[in-house]
């Protein structure tokens, strides 16, 4: 376990107590939902979040900050904001299966097609960075578009500061297969044709949302992944408090492997190569159980060794849609996380 940094002592001091009143496991009223974390960016973490709020009304996202392509990129270039795209996928993922909640999902999902400057933008990042720039503040502004979207949960940048990733890849450039170069970008990193090797955030240690390392400490749950695992999973652990969080924290940690490889970033990886790469970037972390799914794994010996290095069980599950698309099913992984929930761990007293 790593030292308790002094912001994260002082963060675990204005967390309320696990036995004080309407907090922790022993101070939630008899009957209450788990309090879940969720950590990632893009597809993976929406897949996630549209599960976990089935089956939980307090679900926090935490999510990645370092997206440069499309609309996110060009307002972030232009405004020196804090690329708004993930952060709008999360909200949309939390908002209701009523008219109003399926209205404003759409509406913030909405692409401008034009021949001008709006071209490509989504209504929500504008939305979203237009309260920024009102209110000062991120956090506050994305609680406002989630009261505004009736969104069932909360949505957190990981950090206040817009990160760059940086990746040392061999063979990015086909024409010098061995060759290591560093890649800068996400996008550049999610597309690259060469092995990725590690990755790095730009500044190095950037400060986390107090918010964010808050909500992990007093989770009952922690769920990392799926998702783009160099760009939206492992940057997570490139930032020092919210690691700190996540090594300390008294939560039980789930691991959510994706459905298949991606092209280009991890194009060959298997579900243990995942877990190897995870242990290179954070090894002192700790999981309590990676959950996969069955058919995704071919080799189910190799993944419960890579599992048992990070002292976690291997849950196996049919989680993805039966259209044969790499995408995950809401209700069946939703099924899975519960299945967890309730026998993994302590049994919580929402139970």
């Amino acid at each position: 376990m790593t030292a308790r940094t002094p912001r994260l002592s002082r963060l675990r001091r204005l967390t309320p107590g696990r036995g004080e009143e309407g907090a922790g496991r022993s101070g939630r009223r008899r009957g209450a939902t788990p309090k879940v974390v969720a950590l990632g960016g893009g597809q993976g973490l929406s897949a996630s979040l549209a599960a976990l709020r089935r089956i939980t009304g307090d679900l926090t996202a935490v999510v990645t900050v370092a997206d440069d392509g499309g609309s996110s990129g060009r307002l972030r270039e232009e405004l020196g904001v804090l690329p708004p795209g993930d952060l709008r996928k999360a909200l949309a993922a939390l908002c209701g299966d009523d008219d109003w909640g399926q209205t404003w999902a759409r509406v913030i999902q909405h692409r401008f097609q034009s021949e001008g400057d709006l071209h490509g933008h989504a209504v929500g990042n504008l939305l979203i960075v237009a309260l920024w720039e009102q209110l000062g503040d991120p956090v506050q502004a994305l609680d406002l578009v989630g009261r505004l979207l009736g969104a069932q949960g909360r949505v957190l940048p990981m950090s206040a500061v817009p990160l760059e990733l940086q990746a040392l890849v061999r063979g990015h450039d086909p024409a010098r297969p061995e060759d290591v170069d560093t890649v800068r970008g996400q996008a550049t990193v999610a597309l690259t044709p060469g092995e990725v090797l590690s990755v790095q955030v730009v500044p190095g240690a950037p400060p986390a949302v107090p918010e964010a390392v808050a909500a992990v400490l007093d989770a009952d749950w922690v769920v990392l992944g799926p998702g783009s695992w160099f760009s939206s999973v492992i940057p997570h652990l490139l930032v020092p408090e919210l690691l700190d969080a996540l090594v300390e924290t008294k939560a039980r940690r789930v691991l959510s492997l994706n459905l298949a490889p991606q092209p280009g970033e991890t194009e060959g990886f298997s579900p243990q190569r995942h877990l190897e790469v995870l242990a290179r970037h954070a090894p002192k972390l700790a999981l309590d159980v990676v959950l996969a799914d069955e058919a995704a794994v071919p080799d189910r010996e190799s993944l419960a060794d890579a599992a048992k290095r990070f002292g976690a069980a291997v849950e196996l599950a049919p989680v993805a849609r039966q259209d044969g698309s790499p995408k995950h099913d809401p209700e069946l992984l939703a099924a899975a996380y519960d299945r967890i929930f309730r026998m993994h761990g302590r049994i919580g007293p929402w139970r």
